[in-house]
């Protein structure tokens, strides 16, 4: 039941089975609404830009849904919009992680003080972190001018430095990335553990459609530059 004064999160989806967005785990997917980016290619846009207009799912109905699945389901995963904008999103995962499930957190990285203080009470087992592009690169890639790269830079290296468990991953564009992009960002996610190469799809729900994809060869091209400092890279979207 919800508490006098309680703020609820604004869920606007949920994922009931995912092999995918919680690697090596059978898990369920949470949609968040809101963001601070305004990325031409993202492929949530109606969270992005009218988060309010969308139908809302409740959390009383998200945490009943979860109980049920305890010992089927193996982990949650947190993604939006973006996530850490949530004023409420601790309390939401307290009641999740109060089932034993393990979370998961998607996010752009433009608020470290929530992913750390999230990591440090234990209530986050990963995180995902969407790295638009190398970091010169970030305004037109983000929809905006100025990028708080600070706060992004911050998230990358308490990950690359700390315990929580990570992964980085680029949605590759056409139109937007080139090869330069990979040798910068490469250099700047030196060591880190896992980094993913995600092909791009259109759609209509992406916020400016008509974008197109690269080939597998030449997703392939781009991870052989990479694997020039990241040890594990992988291509996702490929059929």
């Amino acid at each position: 039941m919800m508490k006098e004064g309680e703020i609820m999160p604004h869920i606007h989806g949920l994922n009931k089975t995912t092999l995918l967005d919680y690697p090596g785990r059978v898990a369920a997917t949470v949609f968040l609404g809101g963001c601070n980016f305004r990325c031409p290619f993202c492929q949530n846009s109606s969270l992005v830009l009218h988060p309010s207009e969308e139908p809302e799912i409740s959390e009383e109905e998200v945490l009943r849904f979860l109980k049920k699945r305890t010992g089927i389901l193996e982990g949650v995963c947190i993604s939006g919009g973006e996530p850490t904008l949530s004023a409420d999103l601790e309390d939401f995962i307290v009641k999740i992680r109060e089932m034993g499930y393990p979370v998961k957190l998607d996010t752009n990285g433009t608020q470290p003080e929530v992913l750390k203080d999230l990591a440090e009470k234990d209530l986050i087992q990963m995180a995902a972190v969407d790295i638009k592009a190398c970091p010169e690169n970030y305004p037109s890639l983000t929809g905006l001018l100025k990028p708080d790269l600070d706060a992004i830079k911050e998230t990358v290296d308490f990950l690359l430095h700390g315990k929580l468990d990570y992964e980085f991953r680029t949605t590759v564009v056409r139109e937007l990335h080139s090869e330069e992009d990979f040798h910068k960002i490469g250099v700047w996610l030196k060591g880190a553990k896992a980094y993913y190469l995600q092909a791009y799809r259109d759609s209509d729900e992406v916020l400016q459609p008509g974008f197109s994809s690269y080939s597998l060869e030449e997703l392939e091209h781009f991870r052989e530059i990479l694997l020039e400092n990241i040890s594990r890279v992988e291509i996702r979207g490929i059929d």
